[in-house]
C-alpha cells in the first residue's frame, strides 16, 4: 500500500465516520424526543430534538472537514483544491456560529463561562 492509497483510505474512514455521526446522532436524538413525547415531557420534545440534531450536525461537520484537509494536502494538493477547502471551512464556520447561536442564544464569545469550565467552582 503506498502512502497515496493510505491517505485515500484515511479520507474515506473519515468521510463514513462523519456521515455516519450525522445520521446516528441525528437519529438518537429524535429518539429521544420521541421518548420525552412519550413520558409526557412535550413541552421539551422539539428543544431536545433540536439540540441533539444540531450537535449532530456540529460533530459531523468537523469530522468531515478532517477528510477535506487530508485530502487537499496529500492527495490532492492544487491551488484550487485548496481554495475549495478554504471555502468549505468557511462555510462550515458559519454554519458552525450559526448552530451555536442557535442551540445556546447567544453568541460563543458573549457566553459567560460554563461550571465544567472551571472545575473548582
Amino acid at each position: 500500500m503506498t502512502f497515496h492509497d493510505a491517505m485515500e483510505w484515511a479520507v474515506t474512514a473519515f468521510e463514513a465516520v462523519g456521515v455516519a455521526v450525522l445520521a446516528l446522532g441525528s437519529a438518537l436524538a429524535l429518539a429521544s424526543a420521541g421518548l420525552a413525547w412519550v413520558r409526557g415531557q412535550r413541552v421539551e420534545v422539539y428543544q431536545r430534538a433540536r439540540r441533539g440534531v444540531g450537535r449532530s450536525i456540529l460533530l459531523g461537520l468537523e469530522i468531515l472537514i478532517i477528510a477535506d484537509i487530508i485530502q487537499t494536502i496529500t492527495i490532492d494538493p492544487t491551488l484550487e483544491s485548496a481554495v475549495v477547502l478554504g471555502i468549505i471551512v468557511l462555510v462550515r464556520t458559519f454554519l458552525s456560529f450559526s448552530l451555536e447561536i442557535e442551540l445556546e442564544g447567544v453568541p460563543p464569545w458573549r457566553r459567560g463561562p460554563r461550571p465544567a469550565d472551571h472545575p473548582g467552582t
